[in-house]
């Protein structure tokens, strides 16, 4: 599949591209390419704001992220609709609760746009939509008969979609429960759909208890113009800014990018946190690597950055384990691609790369 690589022209643009003739239309794809991207809509939403769109043709980076891709199609016997086992810890429907102390709540099953290599990318999609008012008092109901949580992590799908007026209801409701000490939100709008974050949502972030909101940025492209003016307004607004980023073929697998993109964080005031090894999601073999480059690639960075400039590479482990930090003390090489990881409870699993053949 041939990717345009031709200016887009903004009068075509719309506010999300959403179809094969979408991308063709704004230049973004070529018209045979048209079979393939509509094979792959089938499987998977297409969204790409015009945000993103207009920056596309200046970076590769972001073009990767975003346009669909053939190689999507493919799957491996590894690849899971549910890579980390969310359901298996979801009491009630939006909570998933597999930590003791936090808790996330998926109060949005739909994004502003959609990533290729989308971890939940079965569970989200256009149609899907937000909670109804009883299913938000029901996952409510649960944080507020659960004292030893003290922290709830707003996520999805994209939490900022909700209108203003959603958001800061749920916000409200979970203010006001005691022991909740902090809220967090998990959001690629401020990266990926700026003009989302107006002053209503402004004004909504800014509470007497601390929000932390976790950027998903995973290339320093990705910091428009537009973008650093919502990170400021973010700051402003009283948000602590922390980014977590996706260690992706072809977009960030290298010390040198990885070092840009973390020194502009800093920059802009959001503090390097997590960068992910990509999961077992179906049809996102092109972009995982192996865990011993990945590792490798931090190791590079240690000693070129300071310690506040440094993320934490992260495995969530298959089977709803949890996250662990991607190091020699908790990974041990078996073979070839086969590696034992030891979880946060001392528990050990066996992981194995599972990479595509590759034309």
């Amino acid at each position: 599949m041939s990717i345009n690589s031709g200016k887009t022209q903004p009068s075509k643009l719309k506010r999300r591209l959403s179809s094969a003739s979408d991308l063709i239309a704004a230049g973004l794809a070529a018209p045979d390419d048209q079979p393939e991207l509509e094979a792959v809509a089938t499987e998977f939403a297409i969204g790409i704001s015009d945000h993103l769109a207009a920056a596309m043709p200046g970076s590769a980076a972001i073009s990767a992220q975003y346009l669909p891709q053939r190689a999507e199609l493919i799957t491996t016997p590894a690849e899971l609709d549910d890579p980390i086992s969310d359901e298996a810890y979801t009491p009630v429907k939006g909570i998933v609760h597999r930590y003791p102390d936090r808790l996330l709540f998926k109060v949005a099953s739909a994004c502003a746009v959609y990533c290729r290599y989308c971890f939940r990318r079965e569970m989200i999609g256009p149609g899907t939509g937000i909670l109804s008012a009883d299913e938000i008092n029901a996952a409510l109901d649960y944080v507020r008969n659960a004292p030893h949580v003290r922290e709830v992590i707003l996520t999805g799908g994209d939490p900022l979609i909700l209108s203003a007026r959603q958001l800061d209801d749920i916000l409200e409701k979970i203010e006001t429960i005691p022991h909740i000490k902090i809220m967090r939100i998990h959001t690629r709008v401020p990266i990926a759909d700026p003009s989302r974050i107006t002053g209503d949502i402004l004004n909504i972030l800014s509470r007497k208890k601390p929000i932390v909101m976790a950027l998903h940025v995973n290339h320093a492209d990705e910091f428009t113009p537009a973008v650093i003016e919502k990170l400021a307004a973010l700051r402003q607004a009283g948000c602590l800014l922390l980014s977590q980023s996706v260690l992706l073929r072809g977009v960030n697998d290298n010390a040198d990018v990885l070092e840009n993109l973390f020194r502009t964080c800093l920059e802009h005031g959001i503090k390097p946190y997590y960068i992910h090894h990509p999961d077992l999601a179906r049809g996102t073999g092109h972009f995982r690597l192996p865990i011993s480059t990945g590792m490798a690639i931090m190791k590079q960075l240690q000693g070129r950055l300071s310690g506040i400039a440094q993320a934490s590479y992260m495995l969530d482990i298959p089977g709803g384990f949890g996250k662990i930090p991607l190091h020699e003390g908790n990974v041990r090489m078996l073979a070839h691609g086969r590696y034992e990881i030891t979880d946060y409870k001392g528990g050990r699993h066996i992981y194995c790369d599972d990479l595509p053949l590759r034309d």
